[in-house]
């Protein structure tokens, strides 16, 4: 259920269009630093935004936040709407900016 930062990188690089990349944090965090590439559906918002999105996109779903907290809700969440592909950020971007991308922002 969760994907570690290096794992993440590894397949943004082979083939990032096989990935829908969630940023479940609020809109504050996301302009302090966000994984380029990721659309923002803060977690308050979830639900609804992703209410009408069709289990059969078969894109893997990766969701962080800023420790890893609040994209595994997210994630529980929609894998039991159908989306079985659907994995967490594990440790969120800080564990991103530590292990992939040190010259992100931490925060």
């Amino acid at each position: 259920m969760e994907i570690s930062a290096p794992e993440l990188k590894r397949l943004i690089t082979e083939n990032a269009e096989a990935i829908h990349l969630i940023d479940c944090r609020d809109a504050e965090e996301w302009r302090l630093c966000h994984i380029e590439g990721s659309e923002l559906i803060p977690l308050s918002e979830f639900a609804q935004k992703t209410a009408d999105w069709d289990p059969a996109d078969k894109r893997k779903k990766i969701i962080y936040c800023h420790h890893g907290i609040r994209s595994l809700q997210a994630t529980i969440f929609l894998r039991t709407k159908g989306f079985e592909d659907t994995y967490s950020l594990q440790g969120g971007i800080d564990a991103w900016s530590v292990e992939v991308n040190p010259m992100m922002p931490r925060y």
